[in-house]
């Protein structure tokens, strides 16, 4: 529909028509205050191009899931004679992607072979519940994928022999614990950079929406490039620990092939590992043993019977 020229006015049946809602809601939404009041001429309301905007922005914002409520609170702060731009803009661009990840598509077929050829019911429900698949409205046989890199991350695990469960449940637990961490970035950034738009009336103007949108844009990366740095040291320190402590227990000397694991309490390992260091404990354990061994069997030959004990010398 081609727009009408901004003085252009419209009855409420026309504006509804307009803006594709009804009558019922546009009563409803100026009894809430979301809309501004009709001017009136004669005995008819008349609405302008002003109440089209709004009806555009409620409808927006509905449908990114906020509630009357809270858009009227948002109306309330930002349109105080301001205008919207500027708010709407942060709101654009704190709730669109944080990813240069584009998604795709996949067909049922293609993701069944990807997993090893069977059909799985179970697991794919699985994956729309926790949105790595999203079903598509008339095509029952092709699901979106928002991540495909997370896609290929659980083709990989599966191909290297983990169950599907063990993949869902594993991305339920580290979803739990990234929301975590995001949630800590985001008091961070709010105390230390944001609060000075959320609390400062003077502060809520369109320009000011626009510094603040601008920030977003700088943080943003931020956030990733953090839990990248952190977790590959993690994995690092984590994944040499546990490759030494794996090799330490089940690794048998070569010299002495009889060897068993033996649990150590946690104090006694923490006290060697200060005298030799962590790499030696092992070791030190099996010549502390092999000393007490030789000692106690000296012991035995000193304390015995010399008429019975038979000394033979070295060759």
């Amino acid at each position: 529909m081609t727009d009408l020229p901004a003085h252009k006015a419209y009855r409420i049946e026309d504006l509804a028509h307009r803006t594709g809602t009804t009558v019922r809601t546009i009563r409803a939404y100026q009894d809430r205050g979301l809309l501004p009041r009709p001017s009136r001429q004669g005995r008819a309301n008349l609405y302008s191009e002003v109440h089209v905007t709004r009806l555009h922005q409620i409808a927006h914002l509905l449908d990114r899931g906020y509630t009357l409520a809270s858009i009227k609170e948002l109306l309330d702060a930002w349109d105080t004679g301001r205008g919207l731009g500027g708010v709407l803009g942060l709101v654009t661009e704190v709730e669109g992607p944080w990813t240069d990840e584009q998604p795709d598509r996949i067909t049922r077929a293609e993701l069944d072979a990807r997993f090893g050829g069977a059909p799985d019911d179970d697991a794919v429900a699985e994956a729309v519940e926790l949105g790595v698949l999203e079903p598509i409205d008339g095509d029952p046989g092709t699901f979106l994928v928002p991540s495909p890199q997370e896609l290929s991350v659980a083709v990989e695990l599966h191909s290297a022999g983990v169950p599907l469960p063990a993949i869902s449940a594993h991305l339920r637990e580290l979803r739990g614990q990234v929301e975590h961490i995001a949630a800590r970035f985001l008091e961070f950034t709010t105390e230390h950079v944001f609060a000075r738009y959320l609390e400062d009336p003077d502060r809520r103007t369109d320009a000011h929406a626009a510094e603040a949108a601008s920030l977003v844009r700088r943080l943003r990366p931020l956030a990733q490039r953090t839990v990248d740095a952190e977790l590959a040291r993690a994995m690092r320190v984590l994944a040499t620990h546990h490759l030494r402590s794996h090799l330490g227990a089940q690794k048998p000397p070569e010299h002495h092939p009889d060897t068993r694991s033996v649990p150590l309490p946690a104090e006694t390992i923490s006290a060697v590992e200060g005298l030799v260091g962590r790499e030696h404990v092992s070791e030190f354990v099996r010549l502390a043993a092999e000393r007490e061994c030789r000692s106690r069997a000296l012991d035995a030959l000193v304390s015995s019977d010399p008429e019975t004990t038979e000394v033979r010398e070295s060759p």
